[in-house]
């Protein structure tokens, strides 16, 4: 398989605290790596660091066997990647529909000077990415909201907005942040089938504390504690891992 993403010997320091020591994780192609860990464990620091949010005190980030140098989260749409956040970060004052377009910028052929004088080309990248727009709002049951604003739909619903942004530019890895949060048992069984038919053609990271959704979903799953990883292998092997059940329990197992 395709490697697209490593992170290699990363080290991440915040005034003499120690988040992250010396942690290695690989994604590649057609896989969903889960990221797992107690609280305080290091997850969201890793997140931030792959989204560009953290610069790493040592380390290396690769993405297709390139080094990334000083990304920033507004690079990740051009190199193929899209993320999802813990908060929404939906903009208030637009309607679904208009959020969702915001992802798919990368899709555009047009330079913003052909949009502004209203040039054929322009108009017509403007249709195809709305009619992708509405593509995935319906793959995702909320088409009938697309002129709605995000504040009046359900938590859920909300949910599926953010998610549909991400997916609209059409990632190669896409990078979920506790996407389980807040959602309902049934929500929660529908997201792991739309992560999988997502995953069939590209690759999923998810930092999430849903252990059923990591076991069901992940092909392998990376264990953070205190900064490190002291476990990587297949749902199966994490589950039984007796450092893993230490972690979680504080007890050897």
């Amino acid at each position: 398989m395709t490697e697209l993403l490593s992170i290699e010997n990363v080290t991440v320091r915040f005034d003499g605290l120690l988040a992250l020591h010396d942690v290695d994780l690989a994604v590649e192609a057609g896989t969903v790596l889960g990221v797992i860990g107690p609280n305080g464990a290091g997850k969201t620091t890793l997140f931030n660091v792959a989204c560009g949010f953290v610069r790493p005190s040592h380390g290396v980030i690769r993405w297709r066997g390139a080094e990334l140098r000083d990304h920033a989260p507004h690079d990740l749409a051009g190199l193929g990647i899209a993320r999802t956040l813990q908060g929404l970060g939906l903009f208030a004052g637009l309607t679904v529909l208009e959020n969702v377009l915001v992802g798919a910028g990368r899709l555009s052929r047009s330079g913003p000077l052909s949009t502004l004088l209203g040039l054929r080309r322009a108009a017509r990248d403007e249709a195809a990415l709305r009619e992708r727009a509405m593509a995935i709002l319906t793959e995702l049951g909320i088409v009938e909201d697309h002129a709605a604003m995000p504040s009046s739909l359900p938590y859920g619903s909300r949910k599926r907005v953010a998610l549909a942004r991400a997916l609209v530019a059409r990632p190669e890895l896409l990078l979920l942040d506790e996407p389980a949060s807040g959602l309902s048992a049934p929500e929660i069984e529908e997201l792991g089938d739309r992560i999988l038919t997502f995953a069939a053609h590209a690759a999923v990271v998810v930092v999430e504390h849903n252990m059923d959704l990591i076991m069901r979903i992940c092909d392998r799953v990376v264990v953070l504690d205190f900064g490190e990883v002291i476990a990587t292998g297949t749902p199966e092997e994490i589950r039984s891992d007796p450092r893993v059940v230490e972690a979680y329990l504080g007890v050897p197992a």
